[in-house]
């Protein structure tokens, strides 16, 4: 069946290679069942010691490759089985296979929200994707490693020309610009999420290649319109996309990077008319979008962690911030402490009830507690962050920050925050200073004009350098 999926494609092998694939993911199946035989299959051991073992490579290049091609099925009369509804003989059975297999190895568990039902264009794209997720995420063998996973974390691109000896027999070339456009193109999907996923994050040479396109917005809009959508969304394709734009920003190039690249109508951002913004602004836009939905919906602390990370990570590289951008961190901010002075006010009022089962929610009142302040500690460092490393760049930040800063008072006595507030202290009582000096009823440009012109004459070394964030990295 493996020599099978290596035929050229014409109308008539199509269908035979569909089925052969098909076929592949419904033997595999098993460990839907009956994961303690999970190696016992002889199907695996076929797979992973047999005679299919010299041909991993081969194989995973020929999916890849599947994928990358998105070949349209072929008119029903060219084909060797009837299709129905775009499907083979098995398609039906695989579909409900791969389903589930999706489910075993993402995040999304058995309560996630189904993923949206789409139109297949290539059946066969679709079902070799499968496949080689389903390969990849094999368990490894007792002597040995998965020799599907070694071929996916270490093949290269074709237009390398260095000659370096692979530490994987399992490796082999592929053009990297077509299998990074299809991504880019495919993110629709929740498995073409996972694949960029496992690529990004297991295989250096595909990360670095990636990491060096000069038109990365290509791959990071599918990625943010997944977020934005997150109502429309499954979990475990919000949490990968989620992960992904983690890896990406934990490079200092892309971070500054996306600050460069302008975008012009983003339809899909509703919100407010967004004419022109930086790649950077609007990453910062839907993941504060996704962490207030968050807080509201689903009160997921794993996503919002991430999501604070991934804006960690940037708040170093922040440039010329649009306004509405800079006016979100701000109203973030503004109703994590809107939440925390309400849970601090139940706690308050608890510790004056009588004694009985209102007072058995202290401990819970204690916890809500500590988790708003751990957030809103972390938010503290991000604008501390990106006024330390780059306030000249950030006169927006400086504006809204002016703008609400009553919101901070209540923090600079609090003592799991006097640290971080003595910069914002600063910031804000300098440019406070000067626009009193500019004279009163000043228009925004000119508090703006004001702002910049302080930026310059502010003393940076009296800025104090937090490395929370670092270490964080």
């Amino acid at each position: 069946m493996t020599n099978v999926m290596f035929l050229l494609h014409s109308d008539i092998t199509y269908s035979i290679l569909l089925e052969a694939v098909t076929a592949l993911i419904i033997l595999l199946s098993y460990q839907l069942f009956h994961k303690e035989i999970l190696r016992e299959s002889a199907i695996y051991k076929h797979m992973m010691h047999g005679r299919c073992l010299p041909y991993t490579s081969r194989l995973v290049k020929t999916l890849l490759y599947n994928f990358i091609r998105q070949e349209k099925s072929p008119p029903p009369g060219t084909q060797v089985f009837q299709q129905q509804s775009g499907g083979g003989l098995l398609y039906g059975i695989a579909s409900g296979v791969a389903t589930g297999l999706w489910t075993v190895f993402t995040l999304g568990g058995v309560g996630s929200k189904a993923a949206p039902q789409q139109e297949l264009h290539s059946p066969l794209a679709n079902q070799s994707l499968l496949l080689l997720l389903v390969l990849a995420n094999l368990s490894d063998a007792p002597d040995a490693p998965n020799p599907y996973k070694q071929a996916i974390m270490s093949f290269r691109n074709t237009q390398d020309s260095t000659v370096l000896d692979s530490p994987s027999p399992h490796s082999f070339q592929i053009n990297f610009n077509s299998l990074f456009t299809t991504l880019c193109e495919q993110q629709n999907s929740d498995q073409a999420t996972l694949l960029l996923y496992m690529l990004l994050h297991q295989n250096c040479n595909v990360r670095t290649y990636v990491l060096a396109r000069t038109d990365i917005e290509n791959l990071v809009l599918p990625i943010l319109e997944i977020l934005y959508r997150v109502e429309e969304r499954n979990s475990h394709h919000v949490y990968m996309a989620l992960i992904i734009l983690l890896i990406l920003t934990e490079d200092d190039a892309f971070n500054r990077s996306v600050h460069e690249v302008i975008l012009k109508n983003i339809t899909w951002y509703t919100e407010r008319a967004l004419t022109e913004i930086s790649l950077g602004s609007l990453l910062i836009l839907v993941v504060i979008r996704t962490i207030q939905y968050n807080m509201t919906r689903t009160r997921d602390k794993y996503l919002h962690t991430n999501c604070l990370a991934a804006l960690a990570n940037m708040s170093a590289q922040f440039r010329s911030l649009h306004q509405y951008a800079a006016q979100r961190i701000i109203s973030l901010f503004a109703l994590l402490s809107k939440k925390h002075n309400k849970v601090l006010e139940q706690a308050t009022q608890s510790l004056r009830g009588p004694l009985g089962s209102e007072n058995s929610q202290l401990p819970d009142y204690a916890q809500d507690l500590n988790v708003i302040e751990e957030v809103i500690r972390m938010m503290l460092e991000i604008i501390n962050s990106c006024l330390t490393n780059s306030l000249h760049h950030n006169h927006n930040l400086v504006y809204a920050l002016l703008y609400k800063r009553d919101l901070f008072e209540q923090f600079r006595t609090h003592p799991s925050f006097q640290d971080i507030m003595q910069n914002l202290d600063l910031v804000i009582s300098f440019f406070s200073s000067r626009l009193e000096q500019a004279g009163a009823e000043l228009s925004v440009e000119r508090v703006l004009e004001v702002i910049k012109q302080g930026a310059v004459t502010l003393p940076k070394d009296r800025l104090k350098v937090s490395v929370a964030l670092d270490m964080q990295k």
